[in-house]
């Protein structure tokens, strides 16, 4: 297009440069109003072509990052088990000191733990059956359940 323009200004009249220059810039005009026609119908398609791409590295992305979350979150949750089962062990044990301290001062103070009051119960039933016996009569069923009552509370 240069070259064609330099040929025309050097062996042609000031009319004829015009004349030219006017068909160039039609031409050229013309071209931009084709490549906009082109880039408007083509930019759709290429538009939906980048969405689909988009949501194809997204859904790697998704993938990797998930992986990566899993490999991370394993190590954490073993730990967190292991501290858990330390808790654990460690309030099983303040709660089996308390309960024998516990014990220990009611001992002391003198209250029956409840095997001793089951004991006595027991106790009471066969005393309660031998004196019957001794009576001549045979036990009667309401001691028993006396001495079952006693020994719940």
């Amino acid at each position: 297009m240069v070259k064609k323009l330099k040929a025309i200004a050097a062996g042609a009249s000031d009319n004829q440069l015009a004349g030219t220059i006017r068909d160039s810039a039609q031409q050229i005009w013309l071209a931009g109003l084709g490549a906009f026609g082109k880039a408007q119908e083509e930019g759709v398609k290429v538009f939906d072509a980048l969405v689909k791409e988009g949501k194809t590295l997204e859904s790697r992305t998704r993938k990797f990052a998930e992986a990566g979350v899993g490999a991370v979150k394993n190590p954490f949750a073993k730990a967190a088990g292991h501290a858990s089962a330390r808790a654990t062990a460690t309030w099983d044990k303040l709660e089996q000191v308390f309960e024998d301290r516990v014990a220990r001062a009611l001992n002391k103070l003198g209250v029956p733990t409840n095997r001793d009051i089951q004991n006595l119960a027991k106790r009471v039933e066969e005393l309660t059956a031998s004196v019957q016996m001794l009576g001549g009569g045979k036990p009667r069923g309401g001691a028993r359940k006396g001495a079952k009552r006693a020994a719940k509370k």
